[in-house]
């Protein structure tokens, strides 16, 4: 929903319909959209002239869905039912138009949906009912063939479109709805679930691989999200009666919006002609990837499910456009010249940041999982970059390489690279979620060749503590091009086999491993959730029963800590802009000190520069080598002194003062709230956690002190590419431009043209580094602002949380003495009522949990 849309016009209409004095501020956007349902639902009521019962009562339970008893919108939703029938609203298009005008296409249709629903309510869709829903998706701007489907499916016929259904799931997609209240998204799932499935012959029988396991955990992840969602109405239901306070629903909401989003990302990384887009298609079942005699992708592709097949191109400056399937093959591969040269030119100069592929029948994305599929990464100048961002949250990593060339030197250090991005750079550390996948197995006819390879793999991952298991479950030998030739064809030949054994094992660990961690977490916090509601329906039991009593002293001196605590808030507030100051300015003396001697450190580096490439035959290959020879050694300088120093030193420093201060200030709070509990005879510590253990909990959560920001390992990934240099095509050009010719033919000192070279390489790095100064030091400051802006608003979000539960005690002692004896036995009887209901659903939760 647009909601810079709703104008002053709505706004007048609105208060016109209600009778009420009206601002913006009270134009939400569940508000827009049930004066535009009201509308809409009235007038399929009262176009066929007849009102029966049934459309009444279904005409409530449609618009209750989106409130609670004795909410403003509740009360507003009754306002507006009396406005719009009084004032025939639903005869005025106009009018209709004016309050739909901030509503996006999806809530449109969930709009007209509605109206389909009510339509039928009484055994069947009346002719000028129809017509009437017809005439309102005109306006509306809604395609036909979507009112065909509702009405077919409202209908129960079995005249479908089978395409126009697939849009219509596509728009009602619940995710469309997350920017919005809960409700929103309830009400389009369950909208989805009203609508017919395809019919088996409708479908296209594919080989593809079952992924039964997933499935049944996806099946799971519903049933938590829907227990999630009760909890939720649950809780507003508490609220709305002043029994519980409003921040949990904001807590509840976002645990319920996390359960709805989660999915497993999978990663998959390797160098040019490794097969990893066949390997793809083998595991999706289907040619989805570009694929050719030499494989090169040159682009980062996520590949996810969406309810059509559809291609999303974003771009390196923000921009994303919807492409044509055949126009992404193109964008998501590179010449074939480029991939055969190993040249980095044409990657640099992409301007794509990724690709995104949507697909309706892709049984593993079908499984919730999401494929982030990696370019070549040879020789790719952002390398280091980008196995950063595509391992960045990842569940799980496959490492692909070749049995005709296993593990060259440049493939062994970006094995290690993963397996470091993986295990948040701790170095020396295996990893638990790395699978290293042997490709083109069918290329060695000799079993002993086999078993050399096999050999010396595992020699090599015991060597370098690569993976937490070198079993099969980790370690798998398959022929991608091979099995997904079987998959397609229906054969059970040993390809399709082994390459079944390796997507098994990694089906297993998502959904044994990972994926029993995520539902633990979930239950977990959602468990959290309802024993912090349960003590608070114990204390308004409390104060119901006379139990806790504030005199008008007390209810000052509330007021008065009420306002210390703001004020100990804002104390956090400043002391962190101070620090965060303080830490620009040391990060600064100690970068001018760090580079005054980094020449030196360089220079002695590049003495171990190495290329097979001839200075004179292949110059433009060995200026590239020592380029990214550059640039690496320049990365790991970086992230030492990002460790050592920004990290290490620097940072930790000043984040122990703001720790020790956040902790003085909640320590107050704590013991001013807690001599107020001990007058008042309440309790409310099991409600709320003021420490800073728990700031620093959910500070570690997020990744600690750089998490997720490029400290600790990858410090130059993100200051270099955030300049924006394009580093090894630019050195490239310039040492190309410099010394074109000078190099001749008859000038065989080849010792001395590589020193030239080298000499050269490291010139014009330096000088475009030190060009890039004043955006590396915007960077710094993001990353500096960014990890103390996290403490503070943990803290923060703790100290409101506090204000609310004051706040609250006040309001339920207020009117539980305005209440009559009878009024609060009532009040008595429906929390306990609440309490069961939370009780039973922690128990199915916890059920579920068991079962898996």
């Amino acid at each position: 929903m647009n909601t810079s849309l709703v104008s002053s016009p709505i706004v007048d209409l609105l208060s016109r319909i209600t009778g009420q004095k009206l601002t913006q501020n009270h134009i939400t956007a569940p508000v827009t959209f049930l004066a535009s349902l009201v509308t809409v639902l009235l007038g399929v009521i009262f176009v066929d002239g007849t009102v029966a019962e049934e459309e009444k009562q279904k005409l409530l339970t449609i618009l209750y869905r989106f409130s609670t008893p004795e909410s403003d919108v509740r009360r507003l939703t009754h306002l507006m039912i009396k406005g719009i029938k009084e004032n025939q609203i639903y005869k005025q298009i106009n009018n209709l138009l004016t309050l739909s005008n901030s509503l996006s296409e999806s809530e449109k249709l969930l709009l007209i949906a509605f109206g389909y629903e009510i339509s039928t309510i009484d055994g069947g869709i009346d002719l000028s009912e129809k017509q009437y829903l017809q005439i309102i998706g005109k306006h509306l701007g809604i395609n036909p063939k979507y009112l065909s489907v509702l009405e077919s499916a409202f209908a129960h016929n079995n005249h479908i479109d089978y395409a126009a259904l697939d849009e219509v799931r596509f728009w009602l997609d619940p995710c469309r709805f997350n920017e919005l209240d809960i409700a929103f998204v309830k009400a389009a799932s369950d909208m989805l679930a009203t609508l017919p499935t395809k019919p088996e012959e409708q479908v296209t029988q594919k080989k593809q691989i079952a992924y039964s396991g997933l499935k049944k955990f996806q099946e799971n992840q519903k049933e938590l999200d829907y227990l999630c969602y009760r909890v939720f109405q649950v809780v507003e239901d508490c609220n709305a009666r002043g029994f519980l306070h409003s921040t949990l629903i904001d807590e509840v909401g976002a645990a319920s919006k996390k359960l709805q989003s989660q999915s497993f990302r999978l990663a998959v990384v390797g160098e040019f002609s490794q097969g990893k887009s066949t390997l793809l298609n083998a595991l999706l079942g289907e040619e989805i990837q570009p694929v050719r005699a030499i494989p090169c992708s040159g682009t980062v592709t996520v590949l996810k499910y969406g309810t059509e097949k559809r291609v999303i191109c974003c771009y390196k400056d923000g921009r994303s456009e919807e492409i044509a399937f055949d126009e992404y093959k193109l964008k998501a591969a590179i010449s074939k010249e480029a991939a055969l040269e190993h040249r980095s030119d044409e990657l640099a100069q992409s301007n794509i940041a990724e690709i995104i592929f949507e697909h309706p029948d892709l049984e593993l994305c079908k499984s919730g999982v999401e494929i982030l599929d990696s370019p070549g990464l040879n020789e790719h100048p952002e390398r280091t970059a980008i196995t950063q961002k595509l391992l960045k949250d990842a569940d799980a990593a496959i490492f692909l390489t070749n049995a005709m060339r296993l593990l060259p030197e440049r493939e062994k250090e970006l094995i290690q690279d993963v397996r470091l991005y993986l295990n948040a750079n701790k170095d020396n550390e295996p990893a638990e979620n790395l699978f290293v996948v042997v490709n083109f197995m069918d290329s060695l006819d000799d079993e002993q060749d086999k078993q050399d390879i096999k050999q010396r793999l595992t020699s090599f991952v015991k060597d370098k503590n690569l993976l937490s298991s070198t079993g099969e479950n980790r370690i798998h030998y398959i022929s991608a091009k091979a099995a997904l030739k079987a998959i397609i064809n229906g054969n059970d030949d040993e390809y399709r086999k082994s390459f079944h054994a390796f997507s098994d094992s990694l089906e297993k660990f998502l959904t044994l491993e990972r994926g029993a961690l995520k539902m633990k977490r979930s239950v977990s916090e959602v468990s959290d959730l309802i024993k912090k509601s349960l003590d608070g329906l114990d204390q308004a039991q409390k104060i119901l029963d006379g139990k806790v009593e504030i005199s008008e002293a007390e209810k000052q001196k509330i007021f008065e800590q009420i306002g210390e605590a703001s004020g100990r808030d804002i104390r956090i507030r400043l002391i962190a802009s101070q620090l965060i100051e303080q830490v620009i300015d040391e990060a600064a003396d100690s970068w001018d000190e760090w580079r005054e001697e980094l020449g030196e450190r360089m220079a002695e580096k590049s003495q171990y520069w190495y290329s097979e490439h001839s200075p004179v035959w292949s110059q433009n290959q060995l200026i590239q080598d020592y380029t990214n020879q550059f640039v690496k050694d320049l990365s790991q300088e970086i992230d030492d002194w990002g460790n050592a120093q920004l990290k290490n030193v620097i940072l930790q420093n000043n984040l122990k003062i703001l720790d020790a201060n956040i902790e003085h200030e909640l320590d107050a709070i704590q013991s001013e709230f807690k001599n107020i509990e001990q007058q008042v005879k309440a309790d409310f510590s099991q409600q709320l956690q003021l420490s800073i253990s728990g700031i620093n909990d959910d500070f570690m959560g997020l990744g600690g002190i750089g998490g997720g920001l490029g400290i600790g390992g990858a410090l130059a990934a993100g200051l270099i590419v955030f300049t924006g240099l394009g580093f090894v095509a630019v050195i490239v050009a310039s040492i190309a431009a410099t010394i074109a010719g000078s190099f001749g033919l008859g000038m065989f000192d080849i010792d001395g043209l590589h020193d030239q070279i080298k000499l050269k390489v490291f010139e014009i790095g330096f000088q475009k580094f030190d060009d890039s100064i004043d955006k590396l030091s915007e960077k710094l400051d993001e990353i500096t602002t960014s990890v103390f802006n996290t403490k503070v608003e943990s803290a923060s979000r703790v100290i409101s949380q506090a204000i609310s539960l004051y706040e609250n005690l006040l309001q339920q002692h207020e009117k539980a003495h305005q209440e009559t004896l009878e009024q609060r036995q009532a009040d008595k009887t429906w929390i306990c009522q609440k309490q069961q209901e939370l009780e039973q659903l922690n128990n199915k939760m916890e059920a579920i949990l068991q079962e898996f």
